[in-house]
């Protein structure tokens, strides 16, 4: 069946979860009304109830059909051959993402998910890259909160310099100014499950630098100093004190692999890129305390019996915070990219991404406007055939669609 005979343009699976509901508030909110689409997941009672909670938000759109599917080979196969694109908001991915990724990369539909789960990306790719690109599947996990800004600040940097400059980007690093929100009841369950199925070890290589990159990273690049390994601490000009990111090494491979994509040391990225994310703090000394709280915290994650308490005190999955509490929900990341020039003071560029409202709706906002990008807008996935990409992939008509919806972004060189 081809693409543009096929029933559906996109499917939202997983639609009744806490992210998949706020996806689907988005599609009918902002997608163009024309939009042939449907809700999926195993109950077609919350399923009907979602379509009537959402009508009266958008009443004159084509409304989302409802799709029963049981999380057999069978049903999602057959949901796949429907849709030109299947958004996957059924987590925890690692226990069962896999196979949709399979039918969807079998039968050439685009997919798109919101994992953070970096030992499942790795065996995705290795799985099913070459599977989807020859069949012409453009599938991008990680376009959520993890890791569309890291990945999106990156490419729009080094696109400024690029263009502005004529020179490549050695070094960017990225910090989460300002957050205030609390994860989901499938977030925390992700977390606490991931060390159920991988090993530390499957965890940790996974989060390498390069781990994702399809070609060897540069081998020039500058190893952060003996007290930011040690410590956690680095001090950037523009963007203050910084410590350990718990999301920095799931995001750095992510940006690392769209380096690769682009064609490594020939990309406009350039021969030296790195990216490095940080969080902001106050002083030096809480900068320490969190850098080592995280690396304690991490340790304590990897006995059972943490985890068997943690899940009886968090939200369940399907859950997350209340739409009262959302509202006051912000998250603003900063970076600074140092263009690959041989002078002692190399030319500086800024970035900006700041949202105002709930992270899981924006994450709901990647997830959609990532969708009709896909479907209607000319990108590099669309030239390069397919395969597992990255969301700097989609590239300009991407971010243009964000700043739409809302999505500040910002870029500037800065004076010397």
């Amino acid at each position: 069946m081809s693409l543009e005979s096929k029933e559906y343009e996109l499917v939202l699976f997983g639609a009744t979860g806490y992210t998949g509901r706020l996806c689907a508030e988005h599609i009918t909110t902002n997608l163009p009304t024309d939009l042939r689409w449907a809700v999926a997941g195993r109950s077609t009672n919350k399923l009907s109830a979602l379509v009537q909670e959402i009508k009266p938000l958008n009443p004159d759109r084509l409304q989302p059909r409802i799709e029963s599917v049981e999380l057999s080979k069978v049903d999602l196969i057959n949901l796949a051959r429907k849709t030109r694109l299947l958004i996957n908001t059924v987590g925890p991915y690692h226990m069962y993402g896999t196979p949709v990724v399979e039918a969807c990369a079998n039968n050439g539909t685009h997919y798109l998910d919101v994992t953070g789960e970096s030992p499942w990306v790795l065996e995705m790719i290795r799985k099913y890259h070459e599977t989807a690109k020859a069949n012409g599947a453009i599938m991008i996990p990680e376009i959520g909160i993890e890791s569309a800004p890291a990945d999106l600040v990156s490419w729009s940097l080094a696109s400024l310099i690029r263009d502005q400059l004529s020179v490549g980007t050695k070094e960017i690093v990225m910090s989460i100014h300002d957050m205030n929100g609390a994860p989901s009841g499938g977030t925390i369950a992700t977390v606490l499950g991931i060390l159920d199925f991988y090993s530390l070890k499957d965890v940790m290589d996974s989060t390498k630098a390069w781990a994702l990159s399809p070609t060897p990273g540069p081998k020039s690049v500058e190893r952060p100093s003996l007290v930011t390994r040690l410590l956690g601490i680095r001090n950037v000009p523009d963007l203050g004190t910084l410590t350990t990111s718990i999301s920095g090494g799931a995001n750095r491979a992510i940006v690392h692999r769209s380096w690769g994509l682009m064609g490594g040391n020939s990309s406009f990225y350039g021969p030296r890129f790195h990216f490095n994310e940080y969080v902001k703090v106050r002083n030096t000394f809480i900068g320490v305390a969190v850098h080592f709280m995280i690396a304690v915290g991490m340790m304590a994650l990897a006995l059972p019996p943490i985890r068997w308490l943690l899940r009886k005190l968090v939200y369940a999955p399907g859950q997350g915070p209340t739409r009262e509490a959302t509202s006051k929900e912000r998250i603003e990341y900063r970076a600074i990219a140092i263009a690959d020039q041989d002078t002692l003071t190399p030319k500086r560029a800024f970035a900006k991404m700041r949202y105002n409202g709930g992270l899981y709706y924006l994450t709901g906002v990647f997830l959609a406007e990532a969708a009709i990008t896909i479907l209607r807008d000319d990108t590099l996935p669309k030239k390069l055939g397919g395969g597992i990409l990255t969301p700097a992939m989609l590239g300009q008509p991407f971010v243009d669609r964000l700043r739409k919806a809302g999505l500040i972004l910002e870029t500037q060189l800065l004076a010397d």
